[in-house]
């Protein structure tokens, strides 16, 4: 009897474990990397003055390119880093985009780079971007309506002589 018992503890006991495994596990963020990704010194090897063949050759093909007839080309390379944790909704940790902008006869003219503290949200939908501070605390909410309906102020009746009020 004694070895049953000390049998069913120990395969409770790695039921239990497999479980706590099971469950950190699934706490674990799985990282997403997206886009392009650059060899290591890669945009260091980018100067002004550089032919847009010559940028190709060392950074490759660009995300996305732009082209503004008055002023030249521009690449664009574009990476996303995403975390995302069990059954929530992808979190974007980390953005990074080199702009480099041609002239006209196609030489590198300057180049920039950007994070994700630079970028703003907009809605396609509206083409709306939003303005900070536009947004309902929970508080203002909660009291927006607590004027019993009448939102004018509140004015005192006038007291003194000639208005009906004790003076």
């Amino acid at each position: 009897m004694q070895q049953k018992t000390s049998g069913l503890k120990f395969a409770s006991m790695w039921l239990v474990t497999g479980l706590v495994a099971s469950a950190l596990a699934g706490c674990t963020p799985e990282i997403d990397h997206r886009g392009y990704i650059p060899k290591q010194g890669a945009f260091n090897q980018v100067h002004a003055g550089m032919a847009k063949a010559e940028v190709e050759g060392v950074l490759g093909s660009p995300t996305t390119t732009a082209s503004i007839n008055f002023a030249g080309d521009s690449y664009y390379y574009i990476s996303s880093t995403t975390s995302t944790s069990a059954f929530f909704k992808p979190v974007e940790t980390d953005r990074q985009i080199i702009a480099v902008r041609f002239d006209k006869g196609d030489h590198v003219s300057s180049i920039a780079q950007y994070g994700l503290q630079d970028g703003r949200i907009i809605d396609m939908n509206t083409q709306k971007s939003p303005v900070v501070g536009s947004e309902f605390s929970i508080l203002k909410e909660l009291f927006k309506g607590s004027g019993g309906g009448d939102t004018k102020p509140y004015i005192p009746p006038m007291k003194g002589p000639g208005t009906g009020g004790a003076g």
